[in-house]
């Protein structure tokens, strides 16, 4: 699944004429476009998708999907390890032809 989630700008910098920005989501640390909405700021909220921001979002908004994400275990689903979940997935799949 891939999911827009809600993240802090907390770094912006130009690299090869593109704005790209350091986004914190909720302690995962992500590197993110900016080129749909170039007025963001350091400190604003955004919600980004794949890499790209794609809307300014208030803080109370973001602090609460955040939070839902998090109870859901949708940020470990999103931001995880793709190896540990490949290694997960592969002992639950041996687990079952065991049965």
């Amino acid at each position: 699944m891939c999911l827009a989630v809600p993240g802090k700008v907390m770094e912006i910098e130009e690299r090869d004429g593109t704005r790209m920005a350091t986004v914190d989501f909720g302690g995962v640390v992500k590197e993110v476009c900016l080129e749909y909405v170039p007025d963001l700021v350091v400190g604003d909220y955004a919600i980004v998708h794949v890499g790209f921001a794609l809307q300014r979002l208030d803080e109370e908004s973001a602090r609460r999907t955040l939070e839902l994400f998090e109870e859901l275990g949708l940020l470990q689903e999103e931001f995880g390890d793709p190896w540990e979940a490949a290694t997960a997935q592969e002992a639950m799949q041996a687990q079952e032809a065991r049965k």
